[in-house]
């Protein structure tokens, strides 16, 4: 079954929310199924014409299950955690993979891909740090980054000051005292923006672990004005890195952890990323993080 028509320059895209909970929120993507005819030029293009945060396009691959590559409005992004959700989802809808495992080519190698009950899962690296005193030599320093979220020393999460983590993408995760906090943070785009460009981060996820704002291990904002998103409802890449650093440094004794996202925004769209991480002597190998997807919409998109 082909889903994808490309004739006189028109293809169809599906919007599938990645990460959907309760069969409801979620967060958009485009999905471009068959996609082996276009270039990189036309893949910008259209994720530019659907105007989410991502778009994925699959196609054939010589050495894995499928092919993704993935694209903001404005670049190409390596990973893109919802909208790998969305794009095995769909396929295990539609009958194209079976439950269990299969993988994704991208342009940062190959990853594992399991689906478990129709959730599909994605592999994420074993996690790097780079503590805040290192950002000095990339001219960033903590205060500039809680300015920019219009936040103070006070307002963080006793003993966990902001880090860099990588687990696929580089995202700088900062940890808030209360939901309330959360709630009202004033991120300055401009200079989130000019922070990331710096440190080559994808963007900031702020969390909060206050049982009254959330019951779920942690509650999250996530911010990438460099890859013109300003706010999205959910993001499997940097869910990751958040539960390498419950893990590793505020000492959750946990390999399953489920991160809530999107709560937050306005308009809300609760989201809802499960991670399991693969621990061996006390040290994260690496890690899955996955969830629900659920198709929206069809797009027909002139390119």
């Amino acid at each position: 079954m082909n889903n994808t028509q490309v004739s006189a320059k028109t293809i169809q895209a599906q919007i599938v929310n990645g990460f959907e909970t309760e069969g409801g929120g979620g967060n958009p993507a485009g999905v471009v199924l068959d996609a082996d005819q276009l270039g990189e030029t036309d893949m910008l293009r259209i994720a530019a014409k659907i105007g989410l945060s991502e778009t994925a396009f699959v196609s054939a691959s010589d050495t894995e299950g499928f092919k993704l590559d993935f694209f903001t409005p404005n670049r190409r992004i390596a990973h893109c955690g919802h909208a790998t959700i969305a794009v095995f989802s769909y396929l295990a809808e539609l009958g194209r993979v079976a439950e269990g495992d299969t993988s994704k080519e991208t342009v940062d190698g190959p990853r594992k891909i399991s689906i478990k009950h129709g959730a599909a899962y994605m592999e994420q690296l074993a996690p790097t740090y780079r503590m805040a005193d290192d950002w000095v030599k990339d001219d960033v320093t903590v205060a500039e980054v809680l300015q920019s979220l219009g936040l103070t020393e006070s307002d963080l999460t006793t003993g966990v000051g902001p880090m860099l983590v990588n687990t696929g993408n580089s995202f700088i995760v900062v940890g808030v005292k209360d939901g309330t906090t959360l709630r009202d943070l004033k991120p300055d785009f401009e200079r989130i923006s000019t922070i990331s460009e710096k440190l080559d981060l994808i963007g900031y996820y702020v969390f909060t672990t206050d049982r009254n704002a959330t019951d779920k291990d942690a509650t999250t904002r996530m911010f990438a004005p460099r890859y013109a998103i300003e706010e999205e409802s959910a993001t499997g890449m940097a869910a990751g890195p958040l539960a390498c650093v419950l893990h590793d440094h505020m000492h959750l004794d946990k390999d399953v952890l489920l991160i809530e996202q999107g709560r937050f925004m306005k308009p809300a769209s609760p989201s809802l990323i499960t991670v399991e991480l693969a621990i061996e002597n006390g040290k994260i190998q690496n890690l899955m993080a996955g969830g629900e997807g659920k198709v929206s919409r069809i797009l027909s998109i002139d390119y």
